[in-house]
């Protein structure tokens, strides 16, 4: 993951971000280096994009403008939105004051740390 300024658009990442995607380990095998499909909002919805990712092997299921609700994708949102919540709990990364790449990114996975405890604990 790499972190950008506060007011750039999502959209520019996308082709950045997947192509960071680690291999996933699981069944016998070589691990696959891509995910099946790329679960996106309205924000994304160009063409441009679409073809990008198709070009890497990935099936874009992106919601399109001016289209009814209806896609399915909003119960996937939640879960990120969820947990960008959670992260927003802890002050300190609701606004990022950090100017260092890595000090931002140890509070954030310091948080993950955190919010996993807190749930383990309630699963015992």
């Amino acid at each position: 993951m790499s972190l950008t300024s506060g007011n750039r658009n999502d959209v520019t990442q996308l082709l950045p971000l997947l192509d960071k995607v680690p291999p996933v380990a699981g069944l016998i095998g070589r691990p696959r280096r891509r995910p099946d499909a790329l679960l996106a909002d309205r924000g994304y919805d160009h063409d441009k994009y679409r073809r990008l990712v198709r070009a890497r092997g990935i099936t874009p299921v992106i919601a399109e403008r001016g289209q009814e609700h209806g896609s399915g994708l909003g119960v996937f949102r939640w879960v990120v939105e969820r947990t960008i919540a959670w992260l927003h709990g802890f002050r300190r990364l609701r606004i990022r004051w950090e100017r260092r790449d890595d000090i931002h990114e140890a509070f954030l996975g310091l948080a993950t740390c955190l919010i996993t405890h807190r749930h383990v604990q309630r699963l015992c």
